[in-house]
């Protein structure tokens, strides 16, 4: 049996494989269940119920509008006089342009806009199932001893290891495929029956298949990054441990320190910033901190805009350094 086989086969008969892609799959069919029963579809009934609610509300707010500047007129020369505004034709009824029937709309899923959130949902959860199933697969096999029996069977020591991270890249990416194709289904049959696919144009679907593809990407780097993080620690408590201090202390921690320092564009040093911008092509980040005050457009906070060519250069980063570092370490250090 070739090792690329036999490497397969052990990654999918272990159980925590086998229930890690289950409660996966069981999260993302309770997200689909949930975006199902929150939406509806819009037709001339719910259009009418929406005007019909919004003439209502405008009704009920004249109502208040008229009680209030009676009673802010009654008031004046009294005690409770400070209670209302020196102009009691501020309280005037607002217009009824400002109430669009529009807002008291049920929701109903969009397709062109609300799925992009969706493939985003998706990305990061096999990423986060990658990661840990890639710091499992590699970490059980040096705390169990099976590397060193593995390497009596085949001495070569670079290749076994990148068998391995092989096999999880392209299982990990068969899984993604395929569960993106499902995925996108599901929704394009939820916003038929509870929405709308209309504008859905070549250039969208596209435009989707590339988001995809670039969750396929971050996956990919997530799973090979646990399995070179539990490599080196030889392990998998080392990946879940770099892991939790990376989002506690890292994260967390510096997020704080540097907004206590009035630092610029907080965000830029945190990771969610860089996958938002991989994932939407761009994310712009604002800091109010050096707001340039305007009285005709109030504040106008200093930008920066990241963009996925900038993610996509510290994703390969990482990659590279981990990946090469695990198989480095492999080369170098006994095996005992």
């Amino acid at each position: 049996m070739s090792l690329y086989k036999a490497e397969t086969r052990r990654l999918f008969k272990r159980r925590f494989t086998k229930l890690f892609l289950i409660g996966a799959v069981a999260v993302l069919a309770a997200v689909a269940i949930g975006i199902f029963f929150s939406n509806q579809k819009v037709g001339p009934t719910q259009i009418a119920a929406a005007k019909a609610e919004a003439q209502a509300q405008f009704e009920r707010d004249s109502q208040q509008a008229v009680k209030d500047k009676a009673s802010c007129e009654a008031a004046k020369g009294t005690p409770q006089a400070n209670q209302w505004p020196p102009d009691c034709e501020q309280l005037a009824p607002a217009s009824q342009e400002n109430y669009n029937y529009e807002w008291y709309m049920p929701p109903t899923f969009i397709l062109r806009e609300s799925f992009p959130d969706m493939a985003t949902t998706l990305a990061a959860l096999l990423a986060l199932a990658a990661f840990i199933v890639g710091a499992s697969f590699v970490g059980a096999e040096w705390s169990s001893g099976g590397m060193m029996n593995l390497l009596l069977w085949r001495p070569q020591r670079l290749k076994v290891l990148g068998t391995k991270l092989l096999t999880l890249l392209a299982s990990f990416t068969v899984i993604t495929v395929v569960l993106s194709a499902i995925w996108t289904g599901v929704f394009y049959l939820i916003a038929e029956l509870r929405g709308n696919t209309d504008s859905m144009t070549s250039g969208v679907w596209q435009s989707f298949a590339l988001m995809e593809l670039r969750g396929l990407i971050l996956v990919l780097v997530a799973g090979a990054v646990g399995f070179g993080l539990a490599s080196l620690g030889r392990h998998t408590a080392m990946a879940l441990g770099v892991t939790i201090g990376a989002v506690i202390v890292f994260q967390f921690g510096l997020g704080v320190v540097l907004e206590l320092a009035k630092v610029k564009f907080v965000q830029a040093y945190l990771i969610p910033a860089w996958i938002t911008a991989w994932m939407n092509k761009e994310v712009t980040i604002e800091d109010y901190n050096s707001c340039d005050f305007s009285s005709v457009n109030g504040c106008q906070p200093a930008q920066l805009t990241l963009t996925w060519p900038m993610a996509a250069a510290l994703l390969g980063g990482v990659f590279v350094v981990v990946t090469g570092a695990a198989m480095w370490t492999m080369r170098s250090r006994d095996i005992t």
